[in-house]
């Protein structure tokens, strides 16, 4: 499914909100483009796990999860979870 994920497609959560936009896949996991981070982490990248991809729609990558819940899921490059 990751083929299917392109530069600038929405990332929304199972509830349709906007969780980010598509910079690139990196790996197994989806680079969020710097303008979508927020808060203390604002000015660098966020990245989502592949695993929390359900569907691809048209320009939009839709989680498995909620966006409330999905920004908790988010990573830092290195990996670790974001510290809201």
């Amino acid at each position: 499914m990751s083929g299917n994920i392109a530069e600038n497609m929405e990332v929304i959560g199972a509830d349709g909100v906007h969780v980010g936009t598509v910079d690139r896949v990196e790996a197994n996991r989806i680079k969020l483009k710097k303008a979508d981070s927020f808060g203390k982490h604002e000015g660098h990248h966020h990245y989502i796990e592949l695993g929390f991809v359900a569907d691809v729609e048209g320009d939009k990558v839709r989680l498995s999860a909620n966006a409330d819940v999905a920004v908790t899921l988010e990573e830092e490059e290195s990996g670790r979870p974001v510290d809201l």
